[in-house]
C-alpha cells in the first residue's frame, strides 16, 4: 500500500510527533537534548521554520512548526537524519533512531484559538507524564519553549515565535507584565486538569470539510479536510 502524501502549503502549521524506535529513549542525557535543539536551530535556518512550541520527552518529541515555504518534509528528512547521524556517532550506534514514520498533523492558525489548544497540549506534556511534582512550577521543565516564553526577547531563540500564542491567550504586549500573566493562565489551565485523565477520540469530518482547498495543496488532500483532521488529536473526554 502506498505511503500517504504529506500536505504541504506555504505558511502552513503542524504539530509534529515522533518516538524511539521500539519505544526507547531518544535522548541518553542532557548533551542530547541541546544537540537535538541545535538541530532544530540549524533546520529553522535551512528551511525558514518558525516553531510555536517544543517538548523533549525521554522517547518522543512534540513540535509545533509554521513553514512559510512548502517545505516540511525536506526539512524533517534533513533534521531527523541528522539528529540520527550525530546521536549515534556520539555513543557508537548504528541504524534507526526514530520507529515509523512521523506524525504530522495540520492545526489551524487562523486565531480561532486552535494553536493555542496545540501549545498548551505540548507544553503540559510533562505535567501529564508527572514528570514535574505536583507543586512545581511548570517552567521548571526545561527541555520545553514554554520556560522561553517567560524570558525577554533577547534571551529567545530566533527561531521561537511566540506573538501568536501570547496573542490568542490574550496577552496584549510582550512584556513582563504580560509574560506574567501568560504564566498565571496557563498554570491556572494547569490546575483545571488536575485529576482528569484525557483520551483522544475519533470525530467524523463533516461532509463539507471535504472541500479542497482553494488553490490546492500538494499531496492530494483537501486543506480543509486536512485541518479537520487534525482537530480529531485535540478533542478529549474526561473520566472522572
Amino acid at each position: 500500500m502506498a505511503r500517504r502524501l504529506r500536505v504541504e502549503y506555504p505558511g502552513a502549521i503542524y504539530h509534529l510527533i515522533n518516538r524511539g524506535d521500539r519505544r526507547e529513549a531518544i535522548f541518553q542525557d542532557d548533551a542530547d537534548r541541546q544537540r537535538f535543539l541545535q538541530t532544530l536551530s540549524e533546520a529553522c535556518a535551512k528551511s525558514q521554520w518558525q516553531v510555536h512550541a517544543y517538548c523533549l520527552m525521554p522517547n518522543h518529541f512534540h513540535l509545533v512548526v509554521e513553514t512559510p515555504q512548502a517545505n516540511l518534509v525536506a526539512g524533517m528528512k534533513w533534521f531527523l537524519g541528522t539528529y540520527t547521524s550525530r546521536f549515534n556517532r556520539r555513543h557508537k550506534l548504528f541504524g534507526h533512531l526514530f520507529g515509523g514514520r512521523y506524525k504530522s498533523l495540520l492545526v489551524d492558525g487562523s486565531g480561532d484559538g486552535y494553536l493555542k489548544t496545540v501549545c498548551d497540549y505540548v507544553h503540559l506534556n510533562p505535567v501529564r507524564a508527572r514528570l514535574l511534582a505536583p507543586e512545581a512550577p511548570l517552567h521548571t521543565y526545561h527541555w520545553s519553549s514554554y520556560p522561553l516564553y517567560l524570558r525577554r526577547p533577547s534571551r529567545r531563540p530566533p527561531w521561537l515565535r511566540v506573538d501568536r500564542l501570547l496573542g490568542e491567550w490574550r496577552v496584549p504586549v510582550d512584556s513582563v507584565a504580560g509574560r506574567r500573566q501568560f504564566a498565571a493562565q496557563v498554570e491556572a489551565r494547569r490546575q483545571g486538569e488536575a485529576g482528569e485523565e484525557f483520551k483522544a477520540v475519533r470525530i467524523k469530518a463533516p461532509e463539507d470539510w471535504r472541500t479542497p482547498r482553494p488553490g490546492g495543496v500538494s499531496g492530494g488532500l483537501g486543506g480543509r479536510k486536512a485541518s479537520w483532521s487534525a482537530l480529531v488529536l485535540y478533542a478529549f473526554y474526561r473520566q472522572r
